[in-house]
């Protein structure tokens, strides 16, 4: 299976809290909630697709529960994420979760060495492990070179403060292979990322040469 993060993120690459103020107020965040106001018809129609994707999910246990707590309510059977997360095989990461806490539908706690445990997940057969908000747990494989693609949706606001993707992440490349401005007139971007190049960039330099500006 190929690991894939989704994930809601503000121009400054915000991803805390996007769906309400009470979502995830720790480090004294009072931001929560800045997705909402950019989510009218439309603006949120990728994210049907990315659960379409999916044969598992990974998750947090901070997510795990969060989501546990919101979507076990919804039972609306056309509704792809809540069939999705009530039914799938997920995994929650956790070392103080125990089997009876993780109740939820298919679910399996994953505890001890994180990483050789996804690296094996992602040697069987399938589509895609995903995983979804998940801040610390998507960090941790992002600088251990696990994620093959990030699916973001960024909205046109500037939170200030919070959770970033990236602050001060291990270098990487990303191809983009599907970007579209979302219909509804907010401004808001639907990007699929794949890593070309985990460790490092490849700088360049502008130059004149000749009296031409060329790239070195």
């Amino acid at each position: 299976m190929e690991l894939s993060v989704h994930t809601f993120v503000s121009l400054d690459g915000v991803m805390q809290g996007p769906g309400g103020f009470e979502e995830d107020r720790s480090n004294d965040f009072e931001r929560g909630g800045w997705l909402v106001p950019h989510s009218t018809a439309g603006q949120l129609a990728p994210v049907d697709g990315w659960f379409r994707k999916a044969d598992a999910f990974l998750l947090g246990r901070k997510t795990f529960e969060m989501m546990r707590t919101y979507w076990s309510q919804v039972t609306e059977p056309d509704n792809i994420v809540a069939t999705a997360l009530n039914t799938w095989q997920k995994y929650v990461v956790s070392d103080t979760l125990s089997d009876s806490d993780a109740a939820w539908g298919n679910t399996t706690v994953l505890r001890g060495d994180i990483i050789e445990q996804i690296r094996r997940l992602k040697e069987q057969p399938g589509g895609e492990l995903q995983v979804h908000g998940s801040w610390q747990l998507a960090r941790t494989l992002h600088d251990a070179g696990l994620i093959d693609t990030y699916r973001l949706l960024q909205v046109p606001v500037v939170v200030g403060n919070g959770k970033r993707l990236f602050a001060d992440a291990i270098p990487a490349t990303y191809s983009i292979t599907e970007a579209e401005v979302l219909p509804g007139g907010s401004g808001a971007v639907s990007l699929t990322l794949r890593q070309t190049q985990f460790g490092t960039t490849s700088p360049g330099e502008f130059a004149v040469r000749d009296g031409k500006e060329t790239i070195v």
